[in-house]
């Protein structure tokens, strides 16, 4: 999982869409320190910052008053608006100097190490670890990037201080084939087939957990050795997990899977990685692989020989987030990570699935007849993916390859399940509304959508283009697997219309099941993982259309307590004390209309009266609970 907005959400291109924009830089030796304090100085604040909010995941979009509020919790005395526009730039171009000049990454390193320490931003321990770990790629991208100290501060202040169109448009080509007319799926005659898909997304196995650390330690990541015991008037971490900045010891996931079956049987599962625990700073690729080999070898013993089809999250790689596209050769290169995968799955994937797998991470298949599942690499979306600051134009092709494959199942007549761990409302603007178009497009072969990565039970709604007004497919974020940040662990199970001719293959309900941790980690209790609601049921849905989502969504506005009903729910039935209204619920409701990356007119609707900012972010009025 990852926070929603953070100085890690910088990502830059060339709008032009071809090579890297390179800026020829004065040999002034003399400004070598300085560059170095001020590079060592973002470099450390950059990446500590990453792995706190890494830690601290926000219920809100990406803007700098989440900076603003997050900075003091974490003990740092720090307002952008007391940053002068003159000073951003005289900072960046420092940077800028500084980053072209310096080549020994021990000594960046070093500098970006003691600014962390100093500034408090994490633990020492962590502000060494995360440095070391991701210093050689940050130096080797930025030197690469076209960030400009204008574009940079333009980002921080506002337009008024510098060009900030970093995320200047781009557009995926569709083919001249014209649209067909929408036709809605028709309901499934009584008595037809209906498969049920089990879905797994974000298992966060912690090999170091334990029970009895402390859940509150100064750590992103506690109730593992290392993170010390509580203080004694306080408990410390649960034997099946805890309610807290934890992840989960191997006995819960397999727990888990060894008591799944009153829930099937299952015809398929689909799968939506993050794979490892949440120590982010400490991680090897050994780490990674033994995480991906533990938990793969363990979905096998217990689901046996029913097809299983996983996608890349952002927490399999190391450092977390780092996925570059197949353009970056060498040492920094992904494959080690995706030739892994291939040899881990491919009981499971047909080989031209597992050749687009070791090129990029994503693949198509056909599970059934009149069915193509589709496999995206969402991290080529993300904000946090620092290697798409050197261009984040259709990074590895994969958009372009989503439109050929939708085509080419158009054409056959069949439907298509997408499924990918980053929901595409939280991914760059540009691929999210080129993402976007797609869906709009091929509104009649998108049977479904699938994601995960936030941990919560929700879901992201598409509208056409024109109007911003009709519902046209839906994408459903199912709830994780891990406790990560005071959760109930859960899985999900989606009911869709069967494997027979002429099948719609949409979504027609789903049931989420948990463990109730307090009952769990009772003295003498063994774990029961429970059946905890099914949507139509609960929400008084007619069917799970695109429509009835809509629909209930304003309900949820004009109705208190069926909102309450939804943020329990939301929270796998342990919700936050504080309770959440007013703006956290306008926030909260607006967030499901928006699959649509930084769109207010989303929410035009839903809260008429709300003034949009010229910037394209609703999120400053509404982001925080």
């Amino acid at each position: 999982m990852q926070p929603h907005w953070g100085f890690c959400g910088w990502t830059l291109w060339d709008p032009s869409g071809g090579q890297t924009q390179s800026r020829r830089l004065p040999t002034m030796r003399k400004v070598k320190p300085l560059g170095n304090i001020w590079m060592g100085l973002v470099l450390g604040s950059f990446l500590a910052l990453c792995c706190l909010t890494e830690a601290r995941p926000q219920p809100s979009r990406r803007d700098s008053q989440w900076l603003r509020q997050i900075l003091p919790v974490l003990g740092v005395e720090f307002e952008l608006k007391n940053i002068s526009c003159s000073l951003c730039k005289t900072l960046f171009t420092a940077i800028d100097i500084g980053l072209k000049m310096e080549s020994n990454v021990a000594r960046v390193g070093f500098v970006a190490t003691a600014v962390c320490k100093q500034l408090n931003l994490a633990p020492p321990n962590v502000c060494q670890s995360i440095i070391k770990l991701y210093e050689s790629d940050m130096v080797e991208i930025w030197t690469h990037s076209v960030l400009s100290p204008s574009e940079a501060c333009g980002l921080l202040l506002g337009s008024s201080c510098g060009h900030w169109d970093i995320f200047s448009d781009w557009n995926i080509s569709l083919p001249a084939v014209p649209k067909p007319p929408y036709h809605p799926p028709a309901p499934p005659a009584p008595g037809a087939p209906i498969s049920r898909v089990l879905f797994l997304t974000d298992l966060h196995w912690d090999h170091d957990y334990m029970e009895g650390a402390d859940p509150a330690c100064p750590d992103p990541l506690c109730c593992r050795k290392g993170s010390g015991l509580p203080p004694s008037s306080q408990p410390g971490a649960g034997y099946w997990g805890e309610y807290s900045k934890c992840d989960l010891p191997l006995r819960t996931l397999e727990s888990l899977l060894a008591g799944i079956g009153p829930a099937g049987p299952f015809d398929m599962v689909y799968w939506t990685g993050d794979i490892p625990a949440h120590d982010v700073w400490s991680q090897t690729r050994q780490d990674q692989l033994r995480a991906l080999t533990t938990i793969t070898t363990l979905v096998k013993k217990y689901l046996g020989p029913i097809p299983v089809y996983p996608a890349v999250g952002n927490h399999e790689s190391t450092p977390v987030n780092s996925f570059p596209p197949p353009y970056v050769h060498g040492n920094h290169s992904s494959s080690w990570l995706y030739e892994a995968m291939a040899s881990a799955w491919k009981s499971w994937l047909p080989r031209n699935a597992l050749h687009t797998l070791r090129i990029g991470g994503f693949y198509a298949l056909s599970p059934r007849p009149g069915l193509r599942l589709i496999s995206l690499n969402m991290n080529f979306c993300a904000r946090e993916n620092f290697w798409l600051m050197i261009n984040s134009t259709d990074p590895a092709g994969q958009l372009q390859w989503l439109v050929t494959e939708l085509q080419a199942a158009e054409n056959r007549g069949e439907k298509v399940h997408i499924i990918g761990h980053i929901p595409p409302g939280h991914c760059l603007k540009s691929w999210s509304w080129n993402y976007y178009r797609i869906v709009g497009r091929y509104e009649n072969t998108i049977a479904a959508q699938f994601f995960g990565h936030t941990h919560v039970d929700e879901f992201e709604i598409f509208y056409d283009e024109e109007t911003l007004s009709r519902p046209l497919a839906v994408a459903f974020l199912a709830p994780s697997a891990t406790t990560y940040v005071n959760l109930n662990p859960g899985y999900r199970v989606y009911l869709i219309d069967g494997n027979y001719p002429e099948s719609s293959h949409v979504v027609l309900d789903h049931e989420t099941y948990i463990l109730n941790l307090t009952l769990a980690n009772a003295p003498g209790a063994t774990p029961k993982w429970e059946f905890l609601y099914r949507a139509r049921e609960t929400y008084g849905l007619p069917n799970a259309l695109p429509a009835a989502w809509h629909d209930l969504v304003y309900r949820m506005r004009g109705n208190e307590g069926l909102f309450q009903t939804f943020w329990y729910l939301y929270h796998k039935g342990h919700p936050p004390v504080e309770p959440c209204e007013g703006a956290c619920r306008l926030a909260t409701l607006c967030a499901l209309l928006s699959a649509r990356s930084d769109s207010p007119a989303l929410c035009r609707h839903l809260v008429p009266d709300l003034p949009l900012p010229h910037t394209g972010s609703l999120w400053p009025k509404l982001a925080f609970c």
